[in-house]
């Protein structure tokens, strides 16, 4: 089982919860996540104990985010476009892709795991540069896999709509 299917069980995502998350206000929202993540542990300098309150609070917010929206109305936006390709991505196993496709996400996922290490250096040194470092890699990373998604699902999905 790959990372993707790990996050989709323990997040508790079935189809109607997939449906509500390819909304763009939760998809543009769940952007904020990893930089709250990482200000709220970085905030142990002045909350001590207290900041895990701020971790779990986030903690909450990611397992909340993708039921808190409707369904989209139209499947035209972006974000709405990359969550779509993102299932059809996660689908893989039993539905294979277009093997540049495969290649390419391994390589934005391999990226995004190597700065979450960096960022997880820099939280646990303080080192503001590999703090940031981290945080711009692996948002970098994961907003090129969205977009990478999007053309997934365009060629995937002939009948989508182009953006």
């Amino acid at each position: 089982m790959d990372i993707g299917r790990i996050s989709e069980k323990v997040m508790g995502m079935d189809d109607a919860t997939w449906e509500r998350h390819s909304n763009p206000i939760s998809g543009w929202t769940r952007v904020t996540i990893l930089p709250l993540l990482a200000f709220a542990i970085w905030s142990r300098v002045w909350l001590g104990w207290h900041a895990l309150w701020i971790v779990g609070l986030i903690l909450v917010w990611t397992w909340l985010n993708p039921r808190l929206f409707g369904p989209p109305a139209t499947n035209d936006a972006w974000m709405t476009q990359g969550v779509l390709g993102e299932r059809i991505w996660l689908a893989k196993t039993t539905h294979p892709i277009p093997d540049h496709h495969a290649r390419v996400s391994r390589w934005l996922n391999i990226a995004a795991g190597i700065s979450v290490l960096i960022l997880a250096k820099g939280l646990l040194s303080l080192d503001l540069g590999f703090t940031i470092a981290g945080l711009i890699g692996a948002m970098g990373a994961k907003l090129w896999f969205l977009d990478r998604m999007v053309w997934l699902r365009h060629d995937m999905e002939p009948t989508a709509s182009p953006e």
